[in-house]
């Protein structure tokens, strides 16, 4: 993938993830499209765990993710870029927003999302609008479409 300027990528940001396998999808699309990846730990998994390695197979660059000991870390790191939150309790769509190339893309807990005080803190939050009565995507098929539409408008091409 050739990128207008390599040191500006969007970043992908996990809220202390718990089901391995989605994790495992995520760092092969972030591989796969060129965005960094962020982990606010802690994880209800180990990074470590073979069984996890063999999800991830040969994916996995561990100079692409960036690890957090906590939201407040994470927070102070990030307190001069823009953080967008996706969350189904967000009002405005994705595809109304316009994205910077060096965002970054924050997505909850799969099972309880992020806590109320970060849903105070962070500004920008955007949803995948759904079916009625349909509860969420998989976070994995979330932050694909969400990544999708910011390279599409950053004009990231692939000339692989």
């Amino acid at each position: 993938m050739t990128h207008k300027n390599s040191r500006l990528r969007p970043k992908i940001a996990l809220y202390e993830p718990d089901i391995p396998q989605n994790t495992a999808a995520i760092i092969r699309t972030c591989a796969c499209l060129g965005a960094d990846l962020e982990i606010i730990e802690p994880c209800g998994f180990l990074i470590n765990d073979k069984r996890f390695k063999r999800v991830v197979m040969d994916y996995m660059d561990k100079k692409m993710i960036k690890f957090y000991s906590g939201v407040d870390h994470f927070l102070n790191d990030k307190s001069k870029e823009r953080i967008i939150l996706l969350t189904t309790k967000a009002s405005k769509s994705y595809t109304s927003f316009k994205f910077k190339i060096n965002d970054t893309l924050l997505f909850g807990r799969e099972s309880a999302g992020v806590p109320k005080e970060i849903h105070r803190i962070i500004k920008n939050k955007l949803k995948i609008p759904m079916m009625k009565k349909k509860r969420s995507l998989n976070i994995a098929s979330s932050v694909a479409i969400v990544l999708a539409e910011n390279l599409r408008q950053n004009k990231f091409i692939n000339h692989g």
